[in-house]
């Protein structure tokens, strides 16, 4: 297992191609764009360089790990030669069952198909191909160069054997894989989700302001990041599109998203990407300025 494929160069996927070729793998980058894989090498780069300037790789590991990316804009010529393809494209049911039949059919045959979608049922997107058996997730958590779970997901058919090699394959990468079953939001959005929704509820049920929230978990329970902070991380269409997975998926009231998340995401008010969501962001600066909308 030496040849990844990884399909999409955004934020995750930049990040999955980055640990991959880092820890010594052939990585072949694919986006339709090549603009965007000029932009994922880029961010490759700077985040090699930030590792070099807090000692933890050398100069000559960074010009490794850049050397081992190929990228491609056509998915059949970037999965030919794949042991291993990861898909990290938008999370969208319909996107990634085109993606995963185009893998199917061209990647070798042995090739074991991976996604890293955070909540779409992997049974549901191995039904896609003809090798259920080797379709498994890999859930990466963001950033994915930092952080270290992978959390792994069976299907309903993946095999012992494709569980055993990506389980060993995640730790070859320096991380902690931990093996899930196929239901809904697996463990990390189940949990999650749910959270950072009721602390959207608290808002728009005026208990408390944006910055109360946040620090109230922040001080109160030790979080790193208040929720509605990290919602805007997330991106705030991923979050509305993982309750609606969770709603949909349980048939239960208590998994429905807050008006007011439907309505941001409606409005365009996405969070960090689009520069505002419960926080307004300005590039180069770290100062967390809440919304006017909530002030």
């Amino acid at each position: 297992m030496k040849n990844i494929s990884v399909i999409g160069s955004g934020t995750m996927g930049n990040g999955i191609a980055h640990v991959f070729a880092q820890n010594g793998y052939n990585v072949s980058l694919i986006d339709i764009s090549q603009e965007a894989l000029d932009s994922a090498l880029d961010t490759i780069g700077k985040n090699l360089d930030r590792q070099v300037q807090k000692e933890l790789i050398t100069e000559e590991d960074k010009n490794s790990a850049l050397g081992n990316i190929t990228t491609f804009t056509s998915t059949e010529e970037g999965v030919k030669s794949a042991d291993l393809v990861v898909e990290a494209a938008t999370e969208n049911f319909d996107i990634k069952k085109k993606i995963f039949e185009t893998m199917d059919a061209n990647a070798p045959e042995q090739a074991i198909l991976s996604t890293n979608t955070s909540s779409i049922s992997i049974t549901k997107i191995a039904a896609a191909t003809k090798r259920p058996d080797k379709v498994i997730g890999m859930h990466f958590m963001n950033p994915v160069p930092v952080m270290k779970l992978i959390e792994v997901i069976r299907g309903y058919a993946t095999s012992d054997e494709t569980t055993k090699t990506i389980m060993e394959m995640s730790k070859n990468l320096k991380k902690v894989p931990v093996e899930v079953n196929d239901y809904p939001g697996f463990v990390a959005n189940r949990i999650l989700m749910p959270m950072i929704n009721e602390a959207i509820i608290t808002l728009h049920e005026g208990v408390a302001g944006v910055e109360e929230i946040d620090t109230v978990m922040k001080l109160g329970m030790a979080h790193p990041m208040g929720p509605l902070q990290l919602a805007d991380f997330i991106g705030l269409d991923v979050c509305l599109s993982i309750m609606n997975v969770l709603y949909e998926g349980f048939g239960n009231p208590k998994y429905a998203p807050c008006p007011l998340l439907v309505n941001m995401v409606t409005a365009g008010y996405l969070g960090a990407k689009t520069g505002e969501g419960f926080y307004k962001y300005t590039k180069g600066s770290k100062e967390l300025v809440v919304s006017d909308m909530f002030k």
